[in-house]
């Protein structure tokens, strides 16, 4: 039995019916390197059987504290049924990729059971009409709670349930598994009131521990080193809303050589600068169709990993952030990736001031029993529109393996991220890498964004613009430019 860490636990608290707390991916895989050139439901849930032991996250269920007193408990579940945790359909004719982002959104949709090991994967067949995806292949849509694993221990979960080689065998288990046998809730009650009793002391030691990185961001501050303009000043739109229950996804692929390539736009740019961008871009287009494009830059929470090597393969959330703009208010593509490679810098200055590793360990003295009632309060009061938004969206970078792995000897040939959203924070994008692919998935509520085919499209036109203005850069004009992605619509959300 292993108690949550204070992140963790607030993703247990935030969880409401309208707004889950799991994140997850569409996985899309070629059967024609597996053993037949075919997998079967059956081969499946075999493959998954044997590697069980291999994560963390599996066979791990939540038990909660009597009325929230203290953090919940992960334990072994004694009643785990892996056929419960997988499932199969398959899309009607013609199996588009419109098609599988709406199968993903109504199953992305429904929440979690929380009395049962918190992840679901369904393997969906019958994509027969997706642009550069062979026929015969299927997708598998993951959903794992977010108080079970970030981004970096999610790769680690993906790695658990792969291999390099289409028949490599799992490795032999340490030990046999064993269930935990399920705590008796009032033996918890009483351990959650003597932990309540020690928990200010420890706040004290936390704060103490802060302190140096405080006194560094004021200092940065009155020297001008960085500014707080970017955490205070996100206009409101229509994604600072409360949620629906209803999702919508969608997503967009290019190659990863191009994704690099722009970053001569901009001297000292970074992928992940090029990439937020392009989802700045992306906004601009998007707000300004709808006429709702405000005069200022909106924002993004970027998370940032701060798991240590011996981290590695444990669950929970090792997450600071930092707070950056898009640029969306900005036209000109080029000028826009310049202006958000300067705010990057700046926000990442702060952050490192504080020390993101110091802002983790801050949460994890949170009081259990108060977020969760300031969580309940937050939506039943529908307080996200009344309060300013500290950002206008999420763009997380997730990045993937460099090399082809494979599920039950099949290839995965795409992969697209998706986000759990929450009263105030209706739309979220994941960047991903895979080989030489690059991905934004986003995942929105539907009532704020009714058309994700047309915000994809505004991704695609973003990205379009600035390789166009790539190709047109005196340093480029002898050279024979990349060649520029047409938007094709929904197929291209694969097609890499």
């Amino acid at each position: 039995m292993r108690q949550l860490q204070g992140m963790d636990a607030s993703f247990v608290a935030l969880e409401q019916r309208n707004a889950p707390m799991h994140i997850g991916s569409i996985l899309i895989y070629d059967p024609s390197t597996a053993p037949g050139g075919f997998v079967r439901f059956k081969d499946i849930l075999k493959f998954f059987e044997s590697r069980m032991h291999l994560s963390q996250t599996m066979r791990q269920r939540l038990v909660k504290v009597p009325l929230n007193l203290d953090y919940p408990y992960w334990i072994e579940d004694p009643d785990f049924d892996l056929e419960y945790h997988v499932r199969h359909v398959a899309l009607p004719k013609s199996g588009d990729w419109r098609q599988l982002c709406i199968q993903a959104a109504r199953i992305f949709s429904r929440p979690l059971d929380l009395t049962r090991p918190p992840w679901e994967f369904c393997v969906v067949e019958g994509l027969d009409n997706i642009e550069g995806v062979p026929k015969g292949s299927f997708a598998m849509i993951t959903k794992v709670h977010h108080a079970a694993i970030d981004g970096m221990s999610g790769i680690d979960l993906m790695d658990a349930l792969h291999t390099l080689r289409p028949g490599d065998p799992p490795p032999p288990a340490a030990k046999a598994w064993r269930p935990d046998r399920v705590p008796d809730p009032v033996g918890l009650f009483l351990k959650g009131y003597a932990r309540a009793w020690l928990n200010p002391w420890r706040q004290t030691g936390v704060i103490a521990k802060a302190a140096p990185g405080l006194y560094r961001a004021a200092k940065g501050l009155v020297t001008s080193e960085f500014s707080l303009n970017p955490a205070i000043s996100a206009p409101r739109t229509r994604f600072n809303v409360p949620v629906s229950p209803n999702r919508v996804v969608e997503g967009r692929t290019f190659t990863l050589a191009d994704i690099k390539a722009l970053r001569a736009l901009s001297p000292g740019c970074k992928i992940n600068d090029v990439f937020l961008a392009i989802i700045g871009g992306g906004l601009h287009r998007y707000l300004k169709a709808h006429d709702e494009l405000p005069e200022a830059s909106l924002t993004a929470m970027a998370p940032i990993s701060v798991r240590a090597e011996k981290e590695k393969n444990t669950m929970g959330n090792q997450v600071s952030a930092m707070i950056v703009p898009l640029g969306s208010h900005i036209a000109d593509p080029v000028e826009r990736l310049a202006y958000v490679h300067e705010q990057t810098i700046q926000s990442k200055a702060m952050t490192d001031a504080l020390g993101a590793r110091q802002m983790t360990e801050m949460s994890k003295v949170s009081p259990a029993l108060f977020m969760a009632l300031g969580a309940q309060l937050y939506t039943r009061l529908g307080l996200a529109n009344y309060v300013k938004p500290p950002f206008s969206t999420v763009v997380t970078n997730v990045p993937g393996p460099p090399v082809p792995i494979y599920s039950t000897g099949a290839k995965m040939i795409s992969m697209h991220g998706l986000l759990c959203l929450t009263d105030g924070l209706a739309l979220g994008h994941v960047v991903q890498s895979y080989v030489d692919q690059a991905t934004i998935g986003f995942t929105a509520c539907r009532k704020a964004m009714p058309d994700p085919e047309f915000y994809s499209e505004c991704l695609q036109a973003s990205f379009d613009e600035l390789m166009a203005a790539l190709a047109a850069a005196p340093s480029h004009a002898p050279e024979t430019p990349a060649p520029k992605r047409k938007a094709k619509g929904k197929a291209a959300a694969v097609a890499g």
